[in-house]
């Protein structure tokens, strides 16, 4: 990264709180994939407010924590809190807060059939192709995790149309021999 926080190498993690951290850690491995890197908790302060300073979270809050491998890029941290005043309902797309996690796939119609066989999981439509704008033919839907978590399948063909516009390029299967090069040059 050549500008921004220095020292800046690369993401190493994305969080989501669930409500039931043994089902969702189950899901990410189970269904996605995922390694368990360790769990954690119960991390607390019951006594001072450590959880408020460090985390903005309820100052009596306590959480269970876990880390799990996603792919060879991939960090993801699941939290499941025990909070007075938790707000249990799960933003949506377009709420301040919302979010979704987007898998990059070979093939989202083998993806989606893989996913509709999955306990619990409930596929937001059938998969889509984007026909214009920047990144047309990209075929991509989304999903729900059987707590509500919204994920999404996505596949983006070489040649995107945005790619005539700019050098810079979506992190993915055909940016890692760039990666590679780039990392080895920069530890020669």
């Amino acid at each position: 990264m050549n500008s921004g926080i220095p020292g800046t190498r690369n993401v190493d993690h994305v969080a989501y709180t669930v409500p039931d951290l043994d089902q969702a850690v189950g899901f990410f491995v189970d269904v996605l994939g995922a390694d368990l890197v360790y769990l954690t908790g119960p991390v607390s302060d019951p006594d001072g407010d450590w959880m408020a300073r460090k985390l903005n979270v309820h100052a009596r809050a306590s959480a269970h924590i876990a880390m799990l491998r996603l792919g060879p890029t991939m960090n993801v941290e699941l939290f499941e809190y025990d909070t007075p005043g938790q707000n249990r309902a799960l933003p949506r797309n377009s709420d301040h807060g919302g979010h979704h996690l987007a898998f990059y796939v070979d093939d989202v119609d083998a993806a989606a059939d893989y996913l509709r066989r999955q306990q619990g999981v409930r596929m937001l439509g059938e998969p889509e192709t984007i026909e214009q704008g920047p990144i047309a033919g990209s075929r991509w839907v989304y999903f729900l995790t059987p707590w509500g978590m919204q994920l999404e399948i996505v596949h983006v063909p070489a040649g995107r149309p945005y790619e005539k516009l700019t050098t810079t390029r979506k992190y993915g299967p055909e940016t890692r021999p760039l990666l590679d090069h780039h990392l080895s040059r920069s530890t020669t």
